[in-house]
């Protein structure tokens, strides 16, 4: 089964996306799964990650709710209060639901780049790890190294860095972020999601531009340990889910068949335990 590992749904009535406001323009409106499936369908694709998108346990219980009634949904990563002091409890209660696959702190909008290295989170990160659960990493170029220094804490954490860590693509910047993912890729066992590349590019971004970013990682995480992903409806302020897709094929050309499946959807399987799918 081919996966969409990073995908959203949200309602414009609910009050917990501070981020979606009217001048984003087409995507201030509810994207839910009537939306998706048809680009799912052409595109072969039989399930996806729903990842959250609102810092609340409400818009984590809103998603569990469409999971349970939407088949191609195969797993929810959802937000926990990592400093909340029932966050082991709330974990615990969020991972009843079968379909509950991980958490995300929403590091990129926290200006400190070591808050996650604080000590009080330790609590939260021994949770996930005890839980069997997935802990995706939403960071920026410049948190890169805390996020090595954690994952040197907490090696036994199943780890995905979402969005290749959002390199500086729209300003052909490779330097910096190359280092930092190849030391990621050579000291940890994290994956990397192939995911949210074209929100980085200029606006009339084409293949070549990803290429560099993308030929890094198939260098240093390798094929085993890259996980695609549309950030559907994100993607969609720089791309058409098609042509995303068309640009990944692009992409991954050199390689076979078998690595090509891994990263459509065998990595995300073992990233984020399907083992059902």
């Amino acid at each position: 089964m081919r996966i969409d590992a990073h995908q959203h749904f949200w309602t414009t009535q609910r009050t917990d996306y501070g981020w979606l406001t009217p001048d984003l323009g087409d995507i201030y409106r509810d994207f839910l799964p009537p939306d998706l499936e048809p680009l799912l369908e052409s595109a072969e694709i039989g399930g996806t990650i729903l990842v959250q998108a609102a810092p609340t346990v409400a818009e984590t219980e809103f998603l569990l709710g469409l999971a349970e009634q939407v088949d191609f949904i195969k797993g929810v990563v959802g937000w926990v209060d990592f400093e909340g002091s029932e966050m082991a409890a709330t974990l615990g209660h969020l991972a009843q639901s079968p379909k509950f696959v991980g958490v995300r702190p929403m590091i990129q909008d926290i200006p400190d780049p070591e808050w996650m290295l604080g000590e009080a989170l330790t609590p939260a990160y021994e949770a996930i790890t005890a839980d069997d659960l997935t802990f995706d990493a939403l960071t920026l170029p410049s948190q890169l190294k805390p996020l090595r220094e954690l994952l040197s804490r907490h090696p036994k954490m199943r780890v995905v860095i979402d969005h290749c860590s959002k390199p500086f693509i729209r300003d052909g910047i490779v330097s910096g972020w190359a280092e930092d993912m190849a030391a990621l890729a050579v000291d940890t066992d994290a994956y990397c999601k192939l995911s949210g590349l074209v929100t980085e590019a200029k606006p009339d971004w084409s293949v070549d531009d990803l290429r560099p970013y993308v030929s890094h990682l198939l260098d240093t995480f390798g094929p085993s340990r890259l996980i695609w992903g549309s950030d559907w409806p994100v993607c969609t302020l720089a791309s058409t889910y098609a042509r995303w897709l068309e640009a990944t094929d692009a992409l991954l050309s050199e390689l076979n068949t078998e690595e090509k499946s891994a990263i459509m959807g065998g990595n995300a399987k073992e990233a984020y335990r399907l083992m059902d799918t």
